[in-house]
């Protein structure tokens, strides 16, 4: 049986009533629970279902309980599939451009195309591989989607997509030795990906978090996409308003900070607050943005930690009030902590070797107080900074 004959037990009224009864199944008991199945169901039925199981509780944290309980996925799928609502993000970009059709080149599961869907926008959801396409298509159906979602297992570099008002790709970024890095050994390549992109009238191109600045197409605008302070994506959009622009957005709430091409901050003493700008912020090389609205500067010139006299709300970075500044040293750290009766200890550093877990065991902090401690550098040298989130 091949991977994509694998899934179709799992589509029949049979499966389906398998997996809705180890829906919330205990993995500690799975031995057990598959032991009592067998004597009921053909035991490669209850080793899929168990295994797609598994793969649906790893996938809530992307797409939520009621679509993961609902979906179909593989391995590679739950790890490398858009998160739900960065998705349904870019859809609704999409749609504000008056997109009515999108050809998805390299669609793997069907996530993109799921939210582009719900976004009332009719797909060409394309991939190479039959398992995958095999999922991407169970999933329109399961997710009654199956009337705007067309998919097609082809080469994505061989399909015609004149008839679509944009396309989006997003080429695989791994490989069998991990993380790929080099943008030109993506599956397809990122000149190809640019290339199809640019043809559209739109194009929207998924590439690492990571990709240099200047690898970015001056045709293109950059997005880097945080959700929750964890950066998720970078998108390159072709054909829109703002080519060569540079943004940062956050979610949820949908924050948008667009570069201005501003000057490097000044470097400063720091001051009573610290701002930690949010990584996608960070990724766009946008806190020069972050300074200007907060009036404030740097503490270090290779530093991306932001300080100011005043406090200024931003939801493009996280505001700290520094009550200790102090060279690293344990002992007098263990000793402000021990004084302030701090227990819940957090840990950030950016600029400095040491490990945030070595730093915990060494002072063993304890006590109902909380406090945050930055083991950075500030005008060049390794410092301290003790505080409080407000």
């Amino acid at each position: 049986m091949n991977d994509a004959d694998a899934l179709a037990p799992l589509l029949t009224p049979e499966g389906r009533a398998l997996l809705d009864e180890v829906r919330d199944f205990d993995p500690a008991r799975e031995l057990a629970l598959a032991t009592r199945l067998r004597r009921t169901h053909p035991a490669e039925l209850v080793s899929a279902a168990l295994g797609q199981a598994r793969l649906r509780q790893r996938a809530v944290a992307k797409f939520g309980a009621e679509d993961a309980g609902r979906m179909y996925f593989t391995p590679d799928g739950v790890e490398q599939s858009t998160r739900a609502s960065v998705a349904a993000y870019r859809a609704r970009r999409l749609r504000e451009l008056g997109v009515t059709s999108v050809a998805d080149l390299c669609c793997g599961i069907g996530g993109d195309a799921v939210a582009l869907a719900r976004a009332g926008v009719r797909v060409l959801a394309v991939d190479r591989d039959p398992r995958t396409v095999a999922v991407a298509r169970a999933n329109a159906e399961a997710l009654g989607l199956a009337d705007l979602i067309d998919v097609r297992e082809a080469d994505v570099r061989e399909v015609d997509v004149a008839a679509y008002d944009a396309v989006f790709v997003d080429p695989a970024r791994r490989g069998g030795r991990g993380r790929i890095f080099d943008p030109e050994a993506y599956s397809p390549p990122l000149s190809w990906a640019v290339e199809a992109a640019g043809r559209a009238r739109f194009g929207v191109l998924k590439v690492a978090p990571g990709i240099p600045h200047e690898a970015v197409p001056e045709a293109a605008e950059a997005e880097w996409v945080s959700d929750g302070g964890d950066v998720k994506e970078a998108v390159l959009w072709f054909g829109g308003p703002r080519a060569g622009g540079v943004r940062a957005t956050l979610l949820p709430g949908e924050f948008t900070l667009r570069g201005r091409g501003l000057p490097d901050p000044a470097v400063r003493e720091v001051g009573r607050y610290l701002y930690e700008p949010d990584g996608a912020v960070i990724r766009a090389h946008l806190v020069a943005e972050v300074a200007a609205e907060v009036g404030g500067g740097l503490i270090d010139p290779t530093i991306a930690y932001v300080t100011g006299d005043e406090l200024v709300r931003t939801p493009y970075a996280t505001a700290y009030e520094i009550t200790d500044r102090m060279g690293f040293g344990v002992k007098r750290l263990k000793a402000v902590l021990r004084e302030r009766g701090v227990g819940n200890l957090t840990v950030k550093k950016r600029g400095s070797a040491v490990e945030p877990e070595e730093l915990r065991r060494m002072v063993k902090p304890r006590g109902e107080g909380a406090a945050t401690v930055f083991l950075t550098r500030a005008g060049g040298a390794p410092v301290m900074l003790l505080g409080r989130r407000v």
